[in-house]
This record gives C-alpha cells, structure tokens and sequence, in this order.
C-alpha cells in the first residue's frame, strides 16, 4: 500500500472522470488503502472496508467538536470563505455528535415513512405533468426539463418555499457543491461564498416570515421546535434548509441523468424494463450503483485506524470511493454489468451509519417516480445527441441529456 502515482486514478483528467470505473479496478487490485499525495487523503476503494469506516466512529465528518486546528495539524480556511464554512459547517451532514443527533431528530420527523409516503400522490403528478410537457414539446433536455425540477419542487414544497422563489435555489447549489471537489480553486471558493451570503440572506427573510405566518411546513416546524426550547440555532436553521435543498435534489438529479444514460447505452436492459415496469424499484437501486451520482465521502480520523497492516494517523483524511465500492466483485457478481434485476445490491450511494441519507426514501420515490411517467409517455424515449459530461468527479453527472420522444 502507499502512493497512486503510478495507477491511473486522476480526479482532474476529463478521460478519468469520463469514465473512472477501470481505474477503480486497478486500485482495488493493488490494496485496500492508497495515499493520494495531491489531496493528501488516503483513498479506500473496497466495498467492505468502506462499509465499515461509514460506521467507525473513530471517524468524524468534522473534528471541531474535539480538536482545534492547530491540535489537529490542519491550517483553518481563509477568513475570505468564512460565509461558506459557517453555512456548512453547521448543516447535520457536517457535524457529529451530540449537535448531529439533536438536529437529525428535528428533521426526521419530516422524513418518516408515513411522510414521505403521503407526498407519492403530489410527486407522481408532478412528474407526469413535466413528462407531458416533454411530450408535447417533441422532446428537450431531459435534466433540464424533468430530472431538474421534480425533486427542487418537491424539497421546496417540504421548506415551503414559494414557487416565485425558487428559480435560484439551483444555480445556488450548483455554486455551493462546487466546494465539494477535490482541491477546489478560488474561482469555485469565490461563487460558494456569494451564494452561501446569499441563499442565507433569503432564508433568513423566509424564517422571519414563517415566524409571523406559520404554516404546515418543514421550515415553520423547526421554528416551533425553536420556540420549544428544543435549542436549534437560526445558524443551524439556515444550514439545515441549505442541506436539504442541495441533498435534496442534486443526487437526486445525477442519478436520473447518469440512469437514463446507462439505460440508452445498454439497450437490452433499456428494453427488458419497457417490457417489464415491475423492474422499475431494482432498476432504481440498480443504476444508482452502475453510476452513482456521488462517487467520494471524506471522514477526517479522530483516533488512529489500520486498515490491513496500514496505520492511518489522528489528523489525516480518508476518502471513500463510493463508485469503487459499488463496483467491487468480492460483493457485485458481474459488476460492470448493468442488471436490471439484481436481487442482492447492497451499495452505498445513500452512505451509512450515522450520516445516511435521511432523504433515501423521499429520492426513491422520485426516481421512481420520472421513470414510469417516462416509460407510460414516452414509451420511444432516445438520445438525440451525446451528452457532455460535467468536468467534476466527486459529484458525478451530465451537462445535459438532450433526447427525442
């Protein structure tokens, strides 16, 4: 185990985001833990191993709970990028517990099956209503015209923001998960900043609304959790309608995108689920692993791990390759075959342990949701041209998908 410079694994090279699956491979083959000197983070590639660090609580998504900077040996981000690492730093995803627990259980009241399962109705008519749109349109760019706005509208309808206020929320997103790259440049840093500056600003506005005007929704029930003393910060407010709204939708995204694609590619799966709609939950899970939307999950270690003879000091940062994992053969039979009706699939493209996706059931039912409006409507559904790749790697997806009906 030691330094990848010599396999194939470059997050920046248009070819490997591409298509990073065989270099997984290779990383996979040589061991189980690799330092990666450009991000100086140590990247664990096998299913089993990063199953169990997602559990590990040796591990933290933050160390501030615990450790200063300088105790920890890191360097603190520039006071320029402050308005960015107070929005994020106070989202659940980014904290540990004993904060994450008091917030995930505020909003998880939000997300109980009963919940989720009472907005099938709302998500399976918006869906239809926007696949109709593509329908009478001749065909369009299937991200920007149904994958793109069902889970924003649906997320906002949860916060209950107005829809003459949504038109932002993405182009927001877009700028703040750009931090979320390896090694981000400042140009990227710079756009995080002002849309974190001004997605707070807005909700701010809204919280001190529903303060006046409460309303059946996620953002008046947190107020009134609030009110209860059940002490969520307004920070925390602010950070947790950020999160929902970027995690909310912008997996949610991807993996239609990345789905249809992988679909258009393999015809006779393409063609086994048009013949087939009961496929329709397998196929969900089955192409969130074939292409997972997000492919890397970084933990900063709290305490001293070994994975397979290979200490990992307090202070370094693991990076756990959730595409690699999805793709490994000691779990996948045939991995890089694209199986509409594998049974036993056990990826991790919702994550695990304490920071799994508490939207897991609601994106479910999205995607599941666009894809029988898709094949009922547009039975003929194709590509009209290739798509183009977004350049990033961590967060995995196209430009856009333009398609004929």
């Amino acid at each position: 185990m030691g330094a990848v410079s010599d396999l194939a694994f470059d997050p920046w090279d248009p070819a490997f985001v591409a298509d990073p699956y065989p270099a997984y491979a290779e990383l996979r083959a040589k061991g189980r833990a690799h330092y990666f000197e450009p991000t100086d983070q140590w990247l664990v590639p096998r299913h089993a191993d990063v199953s169990a660090l997602l559990r590990d609580r040796r591990l933290g998504r933050t160390y501030q709970h615990r450790f200063t900077h300088e105790d920890f040996g890191r360097t603190a981000p520039p006071a320029e990028h402050e308005p960015f690492h107070t929005l994020n730093d106070h989202g659940m995803l980014d904290l540990e517990p004993p904060d994450h627990t008091r917030i995930r259980r505020l909003v998880s009241k939000a997300f109980t099956p009963r919940t989720v399962e009472r907005l099938k109705p709302y998500v399976t008519d918006l869906a239809g209503s926007l696949v109709d749109r593509l329908v009478a349109a001749g065909g369009g760019d299937l991200l920007a015209d149904v994958a793109e706005p069902l889970p924003v509208a649906v997320i906002a309808e949860m916060l209950g923001i107005p829809e003459s206020d949504r038109a932002p929320l993405r182009p927001w997103s877009a700028d703040i998960c750009g931090m979320y790259e390896l090694n981000p440049p400042e140009e990227t840093a710079q756009k995080a900043v002002q849309a974190s500056v001004e997605f707070s600003e807005y909700l701010l506005e809204l919280i001190a609304e529903r303060r006046k005007q409460p309303g059946e929704d996620l953002i008046s029930g947190l107020i009134a959790a609030y009110d209860e003393g059940d002490r969520l910060t307004e920070q925390e407010m602010i950070s947790t309608c950020v999160l929902l709204l970027n995690a909310g939708h912008e997996a949610t995204v991807n993996a239609t995108v990345n789905g249809w694609w992988a679909l258009f590619r393999n015809p006779a799966q393409l063609a086994a689920l048009r013949a087939d709609h009961s496929l329709v939950p397998s196929a969900v899970e089955e192409l969130m692993r074939y292409d997972t939307p997000l492919q890397l999950f970084e933990r900063w270690v709290l305490d001293e791990i070994e994975i397979a003879g290979t200490t990992i000091p307090r202070g370094a940062e693991v990076a756990m390759l959730f595409g690699s994992a999805n793709h490994d053969p000691e779990v996948f039979r045939h991995p890089e075959t694209l199986d509409l009706s594998r049974e036993d699939n056990p990826h991790i493209s919702f994550s695990a342990g304490i920071h799994y996706c508490i939207g897991a059931p609601l994106a479910r039912i999205e995607l599941a949701a666009s894809m029988r409006a898709l094949l009922e409507k547009a039975p003929a559904l194709s590509p009209a041209t290739e798509p183009e790749r977004k350049p990033n790697f961590v967060i995995r997806g196209l430009e856009g998908l333009a398609v004929n009906v």
